[in-house]
C-alpha cells in the first residue's frame, strides 16, 4: 500500500471518530453509553473471530 493512501486511510479514520464523537455529544447520548457501545462491539468481533 502507498504511503499516500495509509496515510489517508489514517486521517479519515480520525475524522469518522471526531465526527462520531461529536454526534453523540450534539445529540445528547451520554460519551459512557457511546464508550460502552464500543467496548461492546470489539468484545463481539473479538468472540466471533476467536471462534473460528
Amino acid at each position: 500500500m502507498p504511503l499516500t493512501h495509509f496515510l489517508g486511510l489514517i486521517a479519515l479514520v480520525i475524522v469518522a471518530a471526531g465526527l462520531t464523537i461529536w454526534l453523540a455529544i450534539w445529540t445528547g447520548v451520554p460519551f459512557a453509553a457511546l464508550a460502552f457501545a464500543a467496548l461492546s462491539a470489539s468484545v463481539i468481533l473479538t468472540w466471533t473471530r476467536v471462534s473460528r
